[in-house]
């Protein structure tokens, strides 16, 4: 994959995009709504990708009528996901465009997953000093359809939202991406890598 030189800088969404975590964190939601008798379909959570844990946790608890804590509850999530680490693995067409342009463009990761997570993987991939900035839950109050994290990630960076181009793998990532009035590309799509922009 080649990209032109109006793209100045690479936004990287974190779960599923350069790590194959999603199954991992599904893994994660059963075993913590089981403690709640709350059903969380795969089909359900691979809708809400990109949405922050305690947010996930707050909408399922309403819909419901079971009354939890939404931090406690994505507490016990993170802990759970972070219990399978062994099992999650970098997603390695998109690792290696990060490996090819670092020190070329400037590089970020935008997330809505919570800092200390997201730190966790990119350290167990061998990614923990790659990116010139980290975009998380914590550092917006809007996450993703919005396109605050991204334009947060822009603003780090330095970069205008324009001459950026993320790599996402959600629907809601997607939404974000074209907000805030950048090129995406989904890395679900297997002839992505073999593109030109």
């Amino acid at each position: 994959m080649t990209f032109d030189d109006s793209i100045e800088g690479l936004i990287f969404d974190c779960d599923g995009t350069l790590t194959d975590s999603m199954p991992a964190h599904y893994l994660a939601w059963r075993e913590t709504f089981e403690r709640y008798d709350i059903p969380f379909s795969e089909e359900r959570f691979y809708s809400l990708g990109g949405m922050p844990t305690d947010k996930i946790a707050e909408m399922l608890g309403t819909e419901h009528g079971v009354e939890l804590d939404p931090a406690k509850v994505s507490q016990q999530k993170e802990e759970a996901f972070l219990g399978q680490l062994a099992h999650v693995h970098p997603v390695e067409k998109v690792v290696e465009v990060a490996k090819r342009e670092k020190g070329k463009r400037k590089l970020a990761v935008a997330s809505g997953g919570f800092r200390w997570v997201i730190e966790e993987q990119l350290a167990h991939i061998g990614l923990a000093d790659w990116f010139d900035v980290i975009v998380t839950k914590e550092d917006t109050e809007r996450h993703k359809p919005h396109p605050d994290v991204f334009l947060e990630a822009a603003r780090r960076m330095n970069v205008p939202p324009e001459k950026c181009l993320v790599f996402e793998d959600a629907d809601l990532g997607f939404e974000a991406a074209r907000r805030a009035g950048m090129q995406v590309i989904d890395v679900r799509l297997p002839e992505w890598g073999s593109s030109s922009i």
